[in-house]
């Protein structure tokens, strides 16, 4: 039987290395279960944040209607789940260095092109360190940035390995 310190230090070694893990909420409307896969970035300890494309997620008003959610890993040999507490996180100033951390990591990818990218981050955390105004190319980062999707998952239990990946929910065709 593995005891708990290794099972978590697994799960915090899948964190550390993977890109992708699955979020299992309630929905808002009907109350069942669904279960996204998402990026997202750890802090090293018990808190991370998740984050996409810009634009309206559905998943994101889920966690505003109900904040439990239980996160689940997907790659590895392993699979691993734990309890988590959601807060979308609505404030620019809070939001911003959050974002700034979710694309640093999403940037890690092999094949993604970091150099070029790179440079457009690292000129928003100067302007950010400056105080300086959201003014010419900043101005529609600003806009980007206020439409993506930030959301704050608190880990609340204990991790438990689990038997394979959560398989992820049925897209909804009854929606436009």
């Amino acid at each position: 039987m593995i005891d708990s310190s290794d099972i978590e230090s697994q799960f915090h070694e899948i964190l550390e290395s993977s890109f992708f893990l699955r979020t299992t909420m309630r929905r808002r409307k009907s109350g069942g279960l669904r279960t996204i896969e998402t990026t997202y970035v750890w802090d090293g300890d018990r808190r991370m944040v998740i984050s996409g494309y810009s634009g309206p997620r559905d998943w994101v008003a889920n966690m505003s209607a109900n904040g439990d959610v239980t996160v689940s890993t997907v790659e590895g040999d392993r699979w691993f789940e734990t309890a988590g507490s959601a807060r979308v996180v609505r404030d620019r100033n809070e939001r911003v260095p959050h974002l700034i951390a979710f694309i640093e990591h999403w940037a890690e990818r092999p094949g993604f092109p970091r150099r070029r990218f790179m440079f457009i981050i690292n000129a928003i955390k100067i302007n950010r360190k400056l105080h300086l105004p959201w003014w010419g190319p900043f101005y529609f980062v600003r806009k980007v940035f206020d439409q993506m999707p930030c959301v704050e998952i608190t880990f609340t239990g204990n991790v438990v390995e689990i038997e394979g990946p959560v398989p992820m929910s049925e897209p909804q065709t009854d929606r436009p």
